[in-house]
C-alpha cells in the first residue's frame, strides 16, 4: 500500500491547492487522509479509485 503526502497528492491531481484538496475531502470527492504519527497521508489506491469514479460520472 502506497501513501501520498499532501504535495504528492497535489501533483497527482494536477497541481490542486491545499484548500481545494481539503474542499474535495469535505465534499467526499476524495477519501479523508489518515494520520500516521503527526502527519496526514492519503492511500494512493483509494485516491485513484475516487478519481476514476469521478471521471466515469463526468463522461
Amino acid at each position: 500500500m502506497k501513501y501520498l503526502n499532501l504535495n504528492q497528492l497535489s501533483d497527482k491531481m494536477g497541481g490542486r491547492s491545499r484548500s481545494s484538496i481539503y474542499r474535495d475531502v469535505d465534499e467526499k470527492r476524495i477519501p479523508a487522509p489518515i494520520k500516521i504519527g503527526s502527519r496526514l497521508y492519503w492511500v494512493e489506491s483509494a485516491v485513484d479509485d475516487a478519481i476514476a469514479s469521478a471521471q466515469q460520472h463526468a463522461a
